[in-house]
């Protein structure tokens, strides 16, 4: 399993390069590349260790995609990365929160470009307070009620993060294969 388990994390690691030029250069990432791992890592799991790990891999598509998916009906992620997160959380289908582990780094990593560009710009500090300010506005008069300010609805491509957050949780497995050769 300790070799499946390194083909999966290059595999892993791999698409998320892919998806990671794809969402840098176009801004999105095609179907063609998120769908595949989804619809055939658990058959590839079920026909290598059996019915169990194809229900390991199709459970974790589902767990690493639900809250991505939750995001993206409030507008907060595009339908992409929810693809992406989904076929990550299914070629890691041996460990069930692989996913969630990838997506909570790749989260962590946008936040810190976020706030890095936001910094850049001049507008972190008045953005976080604007930030920590408007779920106060229904209880305030209306004349003291905040608008939300712009930087507040800038688009993050989470391409780079989610390779970045891959790679992180992919070296190790990599590099420990490749020390034992």
């Amino acid at each position: 399993m300790n070799a499946a388990a390194t083909i999966a994390a290059g595999l892993a690691l791999g698409l998320a390069t892919t998806a990671a030029l794809y969402d840098w250069r176009r801004g999105e990432i095609p179907n063609w590349l998120t769908l595949p791992p989804i619809v055939f890592a658990p058959f590839a799991y079920g026909l290598a260790f059996g019915i169990e790990y194809a229900l390991h891999s199709l459970a974790a598509t589902f767990v690493s995609a639900l809250v991505p998916y939750l995001l993206f009906h409030r507008g907060a992620l595009g339908g992409g990365d929810v693809k992406i997160f989904g076929a990550l959380g299914a070629i890691n289908g041996f460990d069930l929160l692989a996913g969630i582990e990838i997506q909570l780094a790749a989260l962590a990593v946008a936040m810190v470009v976020a706030c890095s560009a936001l910094a850049w710009k001049g507008v972190l500090l008045r953005t976080l307070g604007n930030a920590l300010a408007l779920p106060f506005n229904p209880l305030l008069p209306t004349r003291w009620r905040q608008e939300p300010c712009e930087a507040l609805s800038d688009p993050i491509r989470m391409g780079g993060a989610i390779f970045i957050a891959t790679g992180i949780f992919a070296a190790p497995h990599l590099v420990l294969a490749w020390g034992v050769l």
